[in-house]
């Protein structure tokens, strides 16, 4: 099989590259090459480290087994966990329908380029947009049909994917999740949603195997990122049929269009599984080499990780962060996003704050590292400061949000710990 996709950018499409992927039994190719109009533009900008503004095809090979085939900009795209499960289900049941109606079964396996185009146009993650050899870009509309639904279909959304969950499911629960899945973010159920005020949103659901409140536990912790002077979306609870959706907005959408985003792992040139430690001191790196307002964004990374430990916060892997182009190039730090309460968790970080802290989420390890972030110990303390203070009314918060006693006693041990404890202590010991 072999595909040639074109690659666009942005509502008003400007064609910039083009996307070739080849699939000879098992082994899989893709390449992309940058259109020469785009490299001579005013405005050209390379879409990720890894994809330099030159001429010619620009292949990508994965270093590590089970990593995506196509660049970062691309990977980044893909569809998340829950989706590809959306996917596959669906690839099986249509298969399924074939045989009984006597037709023969496509019996090839989903390819990578199968699962990059079925994610929605409309909702698919950043500015980058891909057009098929027809001239539709993918993945399209169905006719008739809309594919970002209202929040007035929350409850049918919930329902279709309640039903993946238990393995229930129907070829119309499939046809309708099919596309709606969002690229943003784990193996959680989930779906894109027009709220109220007509902007493009994540509903995140409860999952059958919740033994806490988990979406009201992201309200919460995002609520609170938001106070502790974190640049964070707008998360809100719905109410559907008497069930607690979390309701998050996209951030890579104004009312300019769509943003480019990439990952921190696209930035730091990690594919996905990489068995590579790596730092956030690397991402400081990375901010100062890209960044638009570098040492801004680098006191804004240290606040995250400080409230990241203050809530143990550990699924912080190098997808969970990421950056919005802004111009000529340059990048700034998306919205803190993903950013949950882990009450069960060892407390030990996915990205460390550095290579001699290890894993540990620790508060000495990060006041050690302040002098790297170009950070006084004034400036640090004052903003550990803030995020302890905000960190503390966790309680108060979460009961403003309709959290019950008992909920909010399942997270206390990711409020209430240690790190807490030694945060308090510094802030005693330095400021008096």
């Amino acid at each position: 099989m072999k595909r040639t996709i074109g690659v666009f950018l942005g509502d008003t499409p400007r064609r910039i590259g083009t996307l070739r992927f080849d699939s000879q039994g098992a082994r899989q190719s893709a390449a992309f090459e940058y259109e020469r109009d785009w490299l001579v533009a005013s405005h050209r900008f390379a879409i990720g480290p890894d994809l330099p503004l030159l001429t010619g095809p620009q292949f990508h090979k994965p270093r590590t087994r089970g990593a995506s085939i196509f660049h970062g900009a691309i990977a980044d795209t893909e569809p998340d966990g829950w989706a590809r499960r959306v996917i596959l289900r669906d690839h099986a049941k249509r298969r399924a329908v074939n045989r009984a109606a006597g037709k023969a079964p496509n019996h090839e396996p989903l390819s990578p380029i199968d699962f990059l185009l079925a994610v929605d146009d409309v909702n698919r993650v950043g500015a980058l947009r891909f057009q098929d050899e027809e001239g539709v870009f993918q993945r399209a509309p169905e006719e008739m049909r809309r594919t970002t639904p209202l929040l007035i279909e929350l409850s049918m959304l919930m329902t279709a994917s309640r039903a993946v969950e238990t393995h229930t499911e129907t070829a119309q629960d499939l046809a309708y999740l099919r596309g709606r899945g969002t690229s943003l973010g784990g193996l959680r159920p989930k779906c894109s949603v027009i709220d109220n005020e007509g902007a493009l949103s994540i509903g995140k659901f409860p999952s059958v195997g919740d033994e806490r409140a988990v979406t009201k536990g992201e309200v919460l912790a995002m609520q609170l990122a938001r106070a502790a002077g974190i640049n964070a979306p707008q998360a809100r609870l719905i109410d559907s049929d008497g069930v607690p959706v979390a309701l998050i907005r996209r951030f890579d959408r104004t009312d300019k269009g769509r943003l480019m985003y990439v990952s921190a792992a696209t930035m730091l040139g990690a594919d996905t599984g990489d068995p590579a430690v790596h730092t956030y001191t690397e991402i400081v790196d990375a901010i100062r080499q890209y960044g638009a307002d570098a040492q801004a964004d680098i006191e804004e990374l240290w606040r995250r990780v400080a409230f990241t430990v203050l809530i143990n916060n550990v699924d912080d892997h190098l997808r969970n962060h990421g950056f919005l182009h802004v111009a000529n190039g340059q990048w700034r730090l998306s919205p803190a996003f993903d950013i949950n309460p882990f009450p069960d968790r060892l407390r030990e970080l996915k990205t460390w704050i550095s290579e001699d802290a290890g894993p540990p989420a620790s508060i000495d390890a990060l006041m050690a590292v302040a002098p790297y972030f170009k950070m006084s110990s004034k400036s640090a303390l004052k903003i550990l400061a803030k995020v302890e203070r905000t960190v503390s009314t966790w309680r108060v918060l979460g009961r403003d949000l309709g959290m019950t006693s008992s909920e909010l006693d399942q997270y206390a041990d990711a409020f209430e710990h240690h790190e807490r404890v030694v945060a308090q202590t510094v802030l005693r010991r330095k400021i008096g």
